[in-house]
């Protein structure tokens, strides 16, 4: 949701590349986890859950919280945070 977080840029993808699922603090909620379902039955392969720094709705451990997301999301998730400083994505 913060602005400073392009994914399409970050990820090097064009419109209509990815299905993009957004919420404040990346919190896998019942919406995220319905939105998923609908997007994994239209042929998505690949999901990933991205954090990132100085976020207002997360605090703490970036990179735990990043790893816990993709479990309970369950399946092939790869984890990820952006430092929105260093603009730099890192697997954790």
């Amino acid at each position: 949701m913060d602005a400073r977080v392009n994914v399409e840029r970050i990820l090097g993808l064009e419109e209509g590349d990815a299905h993009v699922i957004r919420n404040a603090g990346a919190l896998v909620t019942g919406d995220v986890k319905r939105s998923l379902e609908a997007s994994r039955a239209l042929g998505t392969e690949e999901v990933l859950v991205m954090l990132h720094t100085d976020c207002g709705a997360r605090s703490g451990d970036l990179d735990a919280a990043a790893r816990e997301a993709a479990a309970e999301l369950g399946g092939n998730v790869r984890a990820c945070v952006y430092d929105v400083d260093a603009r730099e994505l890192r697997d954790v």
